[in-house]
């Protein structure tokens, strides 16, 4: 199975910036949600990975103090006139960054949050080695995203669609054990809470925890 390259995920997310909102905005809401208020329990300061239009922005408490990134500039565009429009005072930043090398020093952030991005990156163990580098002792990386089926007819399909998914800037085959091989690559981080999310239980929320 390819892999994907970040030219393909920049052109792709570029052509998905001016309808991403339209089109996936009721779809992912559920997990978005989730994701900000397990990071919020948590408190401090916030790490968004691939924040793209900033739609979950607004839906942070103001007092949350939030730092955003992504590879695509079309849809960070979209991400600083929101925050510019809605005077969004608790979004320190929000800056083109490729998350295989975050510019921030170790232990940056109380919490990382990554929605719907660990399939759309060209390198996920990269990912998140950074994401466990600019967190705190403490601290929590909360995913939102898209595990495989291990079998039946779900998995068959991601396997036939795979193709096309690529193009359009995701791999549709991410199997849970592909996350449990990196926990278990690096002993300081811990697996807290892996939850369904709707519809259907497509997506599920992570939470993984680095030793205090």
């Amino acid at each position: 199975m390819g892999e994907l390259d970040t030219a393909t995920i920049t052109r792709a997310y570029a052509r998905w910036a001016p309808v991403y909102d339209f089109v996936f905005g009721a779809v992912f809401e559920k997990g978005r949600k989730a994701s900000i208020e397990a990071a919020e329990r948590i408190g401090g300061r916030v790490l968004e990975v691939g924040v793209g239009t900033g739609i979950s922005l607004p839906d942070y408490k103001r007092t949350t103090k939030l730092v955003g990134i992504d590879i695509s500039e079309p849809m960070l565009r979209k991400a600083l006139g929101r925050k510019r429009d809605l005077k969004l005072d608790n979004v320190e930043a929000l800056s083109v960054m490729d998350v295989g090398h975050l510019g921030f020093p170790d232990a940056s952030f109380d919490v990382v949050v990554a929605q719907y991005v660990i399939t759309a990156v060209p390198d996920p163990d990269a990912a998140l080695d950074e994401f466990a580098r600019v967190l705190k002792p403490g601290g929590e990386i909360i995913l939102v995203n898209h595990i495989s089926a291990e079998g039946g007819l779900r998995r068959s399909f991601e396997l036939q669609f795979a193709p096309i998914a690529r193009r359009l800037g995701w791999r549709p085959e991410f199997e849970w054990a592909r996350l449990q091989a990196w926990i278990d690559r690096n002993p300081n981080m811990r697996v807290i809470e892996r939850r369904p999310m709707p519809p259907l239980g497509h997506f599920s929320m992570m939470r993984f925890g680095k030793a205090a």
